[in-house]
């Protein structure tokens, strides 16, 4: 408190106080401008808002993630995106009933159609490079989405329950299978962690509507389906917004005007005519539910078996940490549960329709270890050997043959001195492998077909099922009356037995073999056997 003393003795004494704040506040300014170089410095050391050594590791890290993962997972990863980017550019291979039924959008596929062209204009389109950019160019995406899960979550709570959530994502099995794969599944969880930084959450200091929004937009775009995680957080969004009218007729109307019209324009172009396939894609899958024909499940399967599985040993610390996170965290828990029940509603469920939802529970995980005091050290043990061990052996050993038998077939486009007269015929499970994104050179090639019934026969049968109903009838009723045959065959070992009377009367020996998986299925087997076609001088004839 001021006390006036009056008179003069009241204006020195005033005059003193005066001083004393001038000179507190010139302390004050000299620390700040002490203490500015080193915040100058600290800024030039960031890149993408991080330090440059955890963006350079991180970046290191995926791209060996992307090298270490040398197995086949789903077809779509190459059939939707590789193949599809392909024949945009080079104007040969082969696109599923998807395309011509004007299911799938040009978006995604465009974006490596767009790494292939500049590779072709360059003349480094090796199959090689074909094969590694595109994934190289998704692991770095992917780098992008954890360094902004990290950042987020430093802005949420502090430095240490980030880097715990951090080291749980890195960590993830299931992360380090898909996060580097062409897969739309992939680019929706990317899209998804990224929109989540601009989030409005509180605490963020990132937040902002059109930025979160556009890259949601964008999500739904390549994937219509990328919506379902995003519908409890636009709803919480939009109920605590003031402005509401505002949020709607100034961001989201004007984003999604301009990501729907940019994906009209695109399909436009490649499809010839003017196609919605959002909607085409959500009717078939959705409204129709005509997923099913690829395989059903139970309605509880993504609770008893699909959710678990993807977690793995991150489960009991996802549990453990619901209890401990805050309650603003409850709209994650929320986003979680209501993605797994509404894909339990659909008959045709994966595992990789719920990885999107996988960052969300990293961060329960991440509490679970922020909160761990004695068992912490054997816990982070646990969690990381087993989480690698996993990774690791589906990423190099669990179904590879499927992608190493496409070497065999390089080599034979590209050595072989009778190329011209050469062809292909892949006795498996429809789309078991990729085609010409794996092989970039016009050599004949066939698998056996398996398109939906669009037309609700009754005793619908693709080629696919009907070569299994009775293999060796199909040989000989395919190659009869002088039909050329194949040089070379690819099947499964399971079949090799069943069809031996056609392998030997029409002089077919294995020339090569590949190891598939430990876990044989029942149309599939632990190893993939080529066989050639062994005639002097007549070849590919009978």
């Amino acid at each position: 408190m001021e006390r006036d003393d009056g008179g003069g003795g009241g204006l020195f004494f005033r005059g003193l106080q005066n001083r004393s704040h001038k000179k507190t506040k010139l302390r004050t300014r000299k620390s700040a401008l002490y203490l500015s170089p080193q915040k100058s410095t600290g800024r030039c050391g960031d890149l993408l808002g991080e330090n440059i050594y955890l963006v350079l590791f991180i970046i290191a890290l995926r791209i060996c993630n992307c090298f270490l993962v040398q197995t086949s997972f789903v077809p779509d990863e190459y059939w939707q995106s590789l193949e599809v980017a392909h024949h945009m550019v080079f104007n040969y291979g082969y696109l599923t009933w998807e395309w011509t039924e004007r299911l799938r959008g040009y978006t995604y596929p465009l974006i490596f159609a767009s790494i292939y062209k500049i590779l072709h204009l360059l003349g480094k389109d090796s199959v090689h490079l074909l094969i590694w950019i595109p994934r190289l160019a998704q692991a770095l995406l992917s780098a992008i989405a954890d360094l902004r899960l990290y950042s987020l979550m430093k802005q949420l709570e502090n430095h240490q329950v980030a880097r715990w959530v951090f080291f749980c994502q890195l960590c993830s099995w299931f992360t380090w299978y898909c996060c580097t794969r062409t897969l739309t599944n992939t680019m929706e969880t990317v899209l998804t962690i990224i929109a989540l930084f601009y989030y409005p959450l509180e605490g963020s200091k990132s937040m902002n509507s059109v930025k979160y929004s556009s890259l949601v937009a964008l999500a739904f775009i390549i994937r219509p389906t990328a919506v379902i995680p995003w519908i409890p957080l636009l709803f919480r969004h939009f109920w605590q917004e003031q402005r509401k009218l505002d949020l709607i007729l100034h961001q989201f109307l004007p984003v999604g005007f301009v990501t729907l019209s940019l994906s009209l324009i695109i399909d436009r172009i490649f499809f010839g005519q003017w196609t919605l396939v959002q909607y085409n894609f959500l009717k078939f899958n959705v409204l129709q539910d005509l997923g099913s024909f690829y395989g059903s499940h139970s309605w509880h399967w993504y609770f008893s078996q699909g959710f678990p599985a993807v977690l793995g040993t991150h489960l009991p610390f996802f549990i453990h940490g619901c209890f401990l996170a805050p309650k603003r965290y409850r709209i994650f828990l929320v986003t979680v549960l209501w993605t797994l029940l509404v894909y339990s509603m659909l008959s045709h469920k994966e595992f990789r329709f719920i990885y999107p939802v996988l960052p969300f529970c990293m961060v329960f995980c991440g509490y679970s270890l922020n909160n761990l005091k004695t068992w912490k050290k054997p816990a982070l043990s646990f969690l990381f050997l087993s989480n690698m061990l996993l990774a690791l052996y589906t990423g190099l050993v669990h179904q590879r043959g499927t992608l190493d038998v496409m070497t065999n077939i390089q080599e034979l486009s590209y050595n072989n001195t009778n190329v011209s007269s050469a062809s292909v015929l892949m006795m498996m499970p429809c789309h078991s492998t990729p085609y010409y994104s794996h092989v970039h050179y016009p050599l004949p090639m066939r698998f056996l077909q398996c398109p939906p019934d669009l037309t609700g026969k009754t005793d619908y049968l693709v080629e696919a099922d009907m070569f299994y109903l009775n293999p060796l009838k199909w040989l000989y009723m395919e190659f009869q009356n002088d039909s050329p045959l194949p040089t070379h065959l690819i099947i499964f070992s399971v079949l090799e037995e069943e069809i031996s009377p056609f392998l030997i009367t029409n002089n077919y020996e294995r020339s090569a073999v590949f190891f598939h998986t430990h876990f044989p299925e029942s149309r599939t087997g632990s190893h993939i056997y080529v066989y050639e076609r062994k005639l002097k001088g007549k070849l590919n004839q009978r």
